[in-house]
């Protein structure tokens, strides 16, 4: 595990845009994106960079149930983002099953093939721990046997689809990306091995798992 400390959310922004440039240049063949502000600073800078997306497929760690044109989507902020302006391929659930866990299952079919070795795996995490959306105490917490399902998340009132734990320990690496003072008591509970926090289980599972922190997030650490 790697832990990686920048002044700014800006520079955390850059760090990351070049970590996936690399990924790029070397061929990797898929990236999984994080919903949220953070990632979505990283992902406005990617069309300044020289990069050929072709070969690349992009998906989903987790997406909010809602409509692809709704402002909540993950999918239609990796569009605006850049997806679009690049030109890259987003596979994304099928919200017209009108099924969160129709939706869930078929996504899990078109993506296992791309998805047996997953490459880089962009992640976010809130202050309460969660990651893409496997949240607290929720039931996609102890699912083994399926690489994507729906997830009712109470806290929020709404379905949630998302990877588990075996798919995302499956990546190849895995990339946090945690700003700001209001996660940094968590932050330094995941990093320590305390308490049973998502992002902590998918952190410890993972093969070549890296953190990269802003000053106020990492603010906790010792």
């Amino acid at each position: 595990m790697q832990v990686i400390v920048h002044d700014t959310p800006d520079a955390v922004a850059a760090a990351a845009a070049d970590l996936i440039a690399a990924e790029v240049r070397l061929g990797t063949a898929t990236i999984g994106l994080a919903g949220g502000s953070t990632p979505r600073a990283t992902y406005e800078l990617l069309p300044q960079l020289d990069l050929d997306w072709n070969g690349v497929m992009l998906w989903l760690g987790d997406e909010r149930w809602v409509p692809p044109d709704h402002p909540d989507s993950n999918a239609g902020m990796a569009r605006r983002a850049f997806v679009d302006e690049v030109g890259a391929a987003l596979v994304v659930p099928d919200y017209s099953l009108r099924d969160p866990h129709l939706a869930a299952a078929a996504y899990a079919d078109v993506v296992r093939p791309a998805l047996l070795t997953p490459g880089l795996v962009l992640l976010g995490m809130g202050d309460d721990g969660h990651t893409a959306s496997l949240f607290p105490g929720t039931d996609a917490l102890d699912v083994t046997d399926r690489s994507y399902v729906a997830n009712w998340v109470a806290a929020k009132d709404d379905w949630r689809l998302t990877a588990t734990l075996p798919l995302l320990w499956s990546a190849q690496r895995t990339v946090f990306l945690v700003t700001g003072n209001a996660k940094a008591e968590v932050v330094a509970h995941v990093l320590a091995g305390r308490g049973d926090y998502p992002a902590g289980r998918v952190g410890r599972g993972g093969h070549n798992t890296v953190w990269l922190l802003d000053t106020a997030a990492a603010s906790c650490l010792s």
